[in-house]
């Protein structure tokens, strides 16, 4: 190798786009490749095939064996997201979504489904809702690369003409979960006052954080720190206000707010351990001005 030749390989930039699509059968020139390796990236609906690979990897990745068919939908399906054009000025590549909305992100490798993510397209960003996979190709760090794909996505959707879409949401933060702080492992990160719902850069918020069970960054004094009280779930007065956005699509597609616990999801034990530890959390006062979706 000349040294010219390793000066412009130095300078060579790399090319997420590339990247992420070099595996993908649609954008690689080889016909004859050794495996069929698919992204589809289709709107939010039920299958068994999905189903399957939720309830599998709820077993081997959270050891949780009692996932039934409307817990999986009522999670990862049901939307209150309708799905609307987006105004690209001119027709955008294929692979792109055409609509804002609710999507699944299927990941195939010969045709059977290996990994998913569950997305929401939104006017500014890519919302990255969960993901989940096959463990038998855990080695292969399926959830990072979702994490690029969608950071791909939300550049490409901006560069084919919708100059708003400029961010990919990562959902929640949680310092104290193991299994939620690699969110902080991409940079730059922010996180959402929420009492102003300012981003403040991830790095600032961390020792407030782990100091505090709520922390409210625009002001600290605000923060609460110690344990939570544990007397919450069953008093009235407080799940009065807590409430749910509830949709009801027919006859006339209506939402309103309503009670968690006056309605038929109370039966659930799941819903009421989301809303204890919803509840804990955040303390009465926050969680009575929180909207939740379930």
């Amino acid at each position: 190798m000349t040294r010219k030749s390793k000066t412009k390989n130095k300078q060579q930039k790399f090319n997420l786009f590339e990247a992420v699509h070099a595996s993908e059968a649609s954008f690689h020139s080889d016909k004859h490749p050794s495996h069929n390796f698919e992204i589809i990236l289709e709107p939010a609906s039920f299958s068994e095939e999905k189903y399957d690979l939720y309830v599998k990897y709820q077993l081997d990745i959270h050891n949780d064996t009692e996932k039934e068919p409307h817990q999986f939908e009522r999670f990862l399906v049901t939307t209150p997201l309708t799905l609307e054009d987006i105004p690209y000025p001119s027709p955008p590549p294929a692979h792109l979504p055409k609509k804002y909305g609710s999507y699944h992100q299927l990941y195939r490798l010969d045709g059977k489904l290996i990994a998913m993510s569950v997305l929401d397209i939104l006017p500014s960003c890519v919302s990255s809702v969960y993901f989940m996979y096959d463990k038998a190709w855990e080695r292969f760090s399926l959830g990072k690369v979702s994490v690029l794909r969608e950071v791909s996505m939300a550049k490409e959707i901006h560069d084919a003409g919708i100059p708003d879409m400029k961010y990919v949401y990562m959902g929640f933060y949680i310092q104290s979960c193991q299994k939620m702080r690699y969110k902080g492992d991409y940079h730059p990160s922010y996180l959402l006052d929420p009492e102003t719902y300012d981003w403040y850069p991830l790095e600032k918020c961390l020792p407030m954080l782990e100091q505090n069970r709520y922390a409210c960054f625009s002001e600290p004094t605000h923060s609460i720190a110690g344990d939570p009280p544990q007397d919450m779930l069953l008093d009235t007065d407080v799940l009065d206000n807590v409430l749910i956005l509830v949709r009801i699509r027919q006859p006339d597609d209506m939402q309103f707010l309503y009670p968690v616990y006056k309605t038929n999801l109370w039966k659930y034990d799941e819903i009421k351990e989301e809303y204890d530890a919803f509840i804990e959390g955040l303390g009465t006062e926050v969680a009575q001005k929180v909207v939740s979706k379930l």
